[in-house]
């Protein structure tokens, strides 16, 4: 296969009239000017690598898509590969809740949908390459079991610690975690919110130092990368480095971003933040980070089609940033910080997950999708 007449990003740089060889599901070539050959004029469009997701919760609003209505997880699983897919990612790590909430009785059914994904991959219905990201509350009863259950699959890439505790990290403002329950729950008095408050304090005491140390050891016995979540000071930084964290997961204040990049923890943010032009809880901007040098990876988080829109608005929001440098934070850095290879950038050899994206409205539209050289959107 051959895409010709293509804007091709590289790594380090974009081939303005370039084109791009495709053989045995591997990239074999790329150059400026005319193609080898006649194939797939692609009249202009950006050819770059497949996006690699790393932190994504949207399963959860196909498993669920109302409170307390649960769909059929294959069925849920299949919509949201395809979602996914036409959003221009061609690897991802599917976040799995591992943890039952027992305060509001409700379970992640982590196992159920890692058997869905499974089931899925093995009969061939998914259009992306799919992974899995565990995703542990630290002060609950049951997730250090549920992560050992789970934890020694191949497909597992990452952990991530987790604490949303009242008055700590992304919830240290007391006042705007009411605020999101109100609009989670509505209706939902004061009192009602001082006794959850409180039971998710005593959790804390009662689990959070002991799971961490045990999510901890797990993770560095299977060799999966750690990820923190919300780092807010330094001591949560100084935390992560001696647990050899490799992600820091939307820090939430500036100090907590450049310590975790300085101490090559690769800093992720939320892509809607960009494309929102700010945080939704009132956190630090990503833009902020990316101006200062300190954004290394974006994360779709609820929103699939946010990825690819935020990190071409990059080079405008952080005009220090390029194109190439932009889309190295949806491609080859997040491949690096879970160990991917073979994937992440137009180079000879690497996997044909390849993406042709139209930018023309000013809203990205992508008009094919390559999984190792076969076509799946």
């Amino acid at each position: 296969m051959t895409l010709s007449n293509a804007r091709v990003v590289l790594a380090d740089r974009v081939i303005d009239n370039g084109w791009l060889t495709i053989a045995d599901g591997i990239i074999a070539d790329f150059g400026e000017g005319t193609a080898p050959r006649a194939g797939e004029d692609c009249a202009g469009d950006l050819v770059m690598p497949g996006l690699i997701e790393l932190h994504t919760d949207h399963l959860e609003a196909h498993y669920q898509p109302r409170p307390k209505v649960m769909w059929d997880p294959l069925s849920a699983v299949i919509s949201y590969d395809a979602q996914l897919a036409t959003a221009g990612v061609t690897t991802v790590l599917d976040s799995l809740r591992v943890w039952s909430e027992e305060l509001e009785g409700v379970d992640g059914d982590a196992k159920k949908l890692q058997a869905a994904i499974e089931r899925a991959q093995d009969a061939k219905l998914l259009r992306s390459n799919h992974y899995l990201h565990l995703r542990c509350e630290i002060p609950t009863a049951s997730v250090v079991d549920q992560c050992a259950e789970l934890i020694g699959k191949t497909e597992v890439r990452l952990v991530s610690l987790m604490d949303h505790t009242p008055g700590q990290r992304q919830f240290r403002d007391a006042e705007k975690l009411r605020a999101y329950y109100r609009g989670k729950r509505g209706g939902v008095t004061d009192d009602e919110l001082d006794h959850v408050f409180s039971v998710r304090r005593d959790l804390h005491e009662k689990y959070a130092a002991a799971n961490r140390r045990a999510l901890v050891g797990l993770a560095h016995q299977h060799s999966v990368p750690l990820a923190s979540h919300d780092d807010t000071t330094l001591e949560h930084v100084d935390e992560s480095v001696q647990d050899k964290v490799a992600v820091a997961e939307f820090p939430t204040t500036m100090e907590a971003a450049e310590a975790s990049h300085r101490a090559g923890i690769k800093v992720m943010m939320g892509a809607p933040n960009i494309v929102r032009g700010g945080s939704h809880s009132g956190n630090v901007a990503a833009a902020e980070l990316a101006q200062a040098g300190f954004l290394d990876v974006l994360s779709s988080d609820y929103v699939p089609s946010s990825l690819l829109d935020a990190a071409l608005r990059l080079p405008q929001v952080a005009p220090s940033i390029d194109l190439a440098a932009a889309i190295r934070t949806v491609t080859s850095a997040p491949a690096e910080a879970v160990g991917f290879a073979d994937r992440g950038e137009i180079a000879r050899g690497k996997r044909a997950d390849i993406i042709r994206v139209n930018v023309g409205s000013g809203v990205p539209v992508v008009r094919s999708v390559l999984n190792g050289g076969r076509r799946v959107a």
